[in-house]
């Protein structure tokens, strides 16, 4: 919910994600939370971090911490697809909802663009373009 609030969500992906231990039934207990978590895409795979999946009641040593790193698993043409629109357009990629399809656990990944927070890359390339254009003109005029 709070990244509908947050974002301009453009388009949605499905992705699976690595889980191991006890994960998967905590999160058929519903105990996982993307609420503060994000995406990075680093070497041509992809990560959620901060996914909050609580630790199984009745589970031990095979509990894992609630906070890690987890991989997602997408084909590389979504991989490629992502990095093109982060780069070029200046969006991100947040985490929507986890569920359960079948016996999988998927995860809801969108390709967003920011409500609040504007993409300063343009401002600052205008700001530039400016300042040249008036160094310019001073010479000129000196």
């Amino acid at each position: 919910k709070k990244a509908y609030h947050d974002y301009f969500i453009e388009e949605t992906f499905e992705a699976g994600i690595v889980l191991v231990g006890t994960e998967v039934k905590s999160i058929r207990q519903g105990s996982g939370s993307v609420k503060e978590s994000f995406i990075r895409i680093k070497d041509g795979e992809a990560f959620i971090y901060n996914m909050h999946i609580n630790p199984y009641d009745k589970g031990n040593i095979f509990n894992k911490e609630p906070l890690r790193t987890r991989k997602l698993l997408l084909h590389k043409k979504e991989i490629n697809k992502l990095v093109g629109e982060i780069s070029t357009k200046g969006m991100t990629i947040v985490p929507l909802k986890v569920y359960i399809k079948g016996s999988l656990v998927k995860v809801e990944i969108g390709l967003a663009r920011g409500k609040k927070l504007h993409d300063k890359r343009q401002d600052i390339a205008k700001k530039d373009m400016r300042r040249a254009n008036e160094r310019e003109f001073k010479i000129k005029n000196i």
